[in-house]
């Protein structure tokens, strides 16, 4: 087939043949952002395409559509900050108006134009933004905390008492679901399949549009229930805002924020579990008390972003982009992962981000996530409820045998299974009992290797004193007892403070 990239695509190495197996390279010798490569080891991936091409690469989507996947940090803020260059309106996609992208494409569920703000620019994305940023701004954080709590333990206790689980598919991917069915206000849709339906319609499948028709049944079904009686839910206040959405554009907008909310969290607390059960800089510090559940939560998102492309803007006009030539009407992928281990800001993968937002792990620009802090919240409450009642929680097998499933936009743990000592379930209005937890570990913290010890040496045993002779006891003085008792009230007062926001 032909491809937009008519001149020489890069300024590394020299072009490999068309479809070569060594490689597994599509038409043109471009690399494909899907298939087993990008699956497997995306970031892999993106490296080589960062060698061969510099900040901004020519791949191919599924069916082999030409695309651009831009790599570079910088190249990306640029990308999303400048709107009237690169549009997210998908309907300037040139591939979508000669046919080679067409209407059952597998990523026709991401990239079909919906009258939504993601696919707008200017006044009517604003229109249509605010919106849905006004609806959210109702949104009582501490309320919302308080049933991401309940909704946690009660994810725990359907599984406490086996002493093994996969915290996968039993908690990571059905906590999202929970709390968006709450916030929506739907919760009577929360269901196993909605919540495979949403994982799917994103993937690329065969059964993509047919998850995605599911899902807009549900959405449909609480629009029609809302226009008629409006509740104090998130879809009451896009129908009765001032902006006078329409039901499609309410039913459209819902399922934006429910499935970017549920894929990008689920994705998260998978993410956070794993690095905190393997990677023992975490686990160290964790029960160390030197970091928080959001401080892992944000260097989990450096590391492993829950999004690892978004798809996509278009090209207004011919312009130039990380030393590539882009044509009108070609697309490009915001390279959130790739971004994110840019040697230009970040010359060492391996350090730590604590206290740097930089990332790029919920886009830029005025298509920034609006959601961002609900989905923090969710992994913040629910990764913190979790750990408090099952503190002996480790993982059941090596950290090698652990496996994914990629496609364009995500890349999630297929299972997490952990082993626990067993205990009952709890009231989940209630905060966890400290007598049914065993002691913390002792040996999560991070040391050298401790040196050889030394030889045992024989001892005489001294010979015991008599009763008679031994020295009496001094009593402590009354002021040695003052220090021990000072901070009482302040833990007393923090423990009730720390109830509160948790929501017990």
């Amino acid at each position: 087939m032909t491809t937009p990239f008519d001149h020489q695509p890069g300024t590394g190495a020299a072009v490999p043949p068309p479809q070569c197996p060594a490689h597994g390279l599509g038409p043109g010798g471009l690399r494909r952002l899907y298939g087993t490569e990008a699956e497997q080891d995306p970031m892999g991936l993106y490296e080589k395409l960062r060698d061969e091409h510099g900040p901004v690469a020519p791949v191919l989507l599924h069916g082999d559509v030409p695309a651009w996947l831009v790599l570079g940090h910088s190249e990306n803020l640029y990308m999303t900050r400048t709107p009237s260059l690169f549009s997210r309106d998908s309907r300037r996609w040139r591939a979508l108006q000669d046919g080679t992208a067409a209407a059952d494409h597998p990523l026709a569920p991401v990239f079909t134009w919906q009258p939504i703000c993601v696919f707008a620019d200017g006044a009517e994305h604003e229109r249509l933004r605010g919106a849905v940023t006004d609806a959210m701004s109702h949104i009582d954080t501490r309320s919302t905390r308080r049933f991401i709590n309940r909704y946690s333990n009660r994810l725990v206790n359907d599984f406490c008492q086996d002493g093994k689980a996969d915290l996968v598919s039993r908690f990571a991917e059905h906590l999202p679901m929970m709390v968006m069915c709450q916030i929506l206000g739907m919760p009577e849709e929360y269901s196993e399949r909605l919540v495979q339906a949403a994982r799917d319609m994103i993937k690329g499948t065969e059964t993509a549009n047919v998850s995605n028709a599911y899902v807009m049944a549900a959405l449909d079904r609480l629009v029609t229930q809302r226009r008629a009686v409006p509740q104090e839910d998130f879809a009451s206040r896009l129908i009765t805002h001032p902006a006078g959405l329409t039901d499609a554009e309410v039913s459209q907008h819902m399922r934006l924020v429910l499935i970017a909310a549920y894929e990008t969290t689920a994705n998260l607390i998978a993410n956070v579990l794993r690095m905190v059960l393997t990677d023992p800089r975490f686990r160290a510090q964790l029960s160390g008390g030197h970091m928080t559940v959001p401080e892992a939560v944000e260097q989990t998102l450096w590391d492993e972003p829950p999004f690892t492309t978004i798809f996509g803007r278009w090209a207004v006009g011919d312009t130039e982009l990380g030393g590539q030539r882009i044509k009108a009407g070609d697309a490009l992928v915001v390279g959130i992962a790739a971004a994110n281990i840019d040697p230009v800001v970040r010359p060492d993968p391996a350090a730590s981000m604590q206290g740097n937002r930089a990332h790029l792990a919920f886009s830029g620009g005025a298509h920034e996530c609006p959601g961002q802090d609900i989905g923090r919240a969710i992994a913040d409450v629910g990764v913190d409820a979790l750990l408090m009642r099952l503190p002996d929680v480790e993982l059941a097998l090596a950290e090698d045998e652990l496996s994914w499933t990629g496609s364009l936009m995500s890349r999630h743990l297929d299972q997490l299974p952990v082993t626990f000592a067993p205990r009952p379930p709890q009231d989940i209005m209630v905060a966890p009992s400290p007598a049914a937890m065993p002691p913390p570990r002792t040996d999560w913290e991070v040391t050298s290797q401790p040196p050889a010890a030394p030889p045992v040496v024989p001892q005489q045993v001294p010979q015991q004193t008599p009763p008679a002779q031994a020295p009496p006891v001094q009593p402590q003085p009354a002021a040695a007892a003052v220090p021990a008792q000072r901070g009482t009230a302040p833990k007393r007062l923090w423990r009730t403070l720390t109830s509160w926001w948790r929501g017990y």
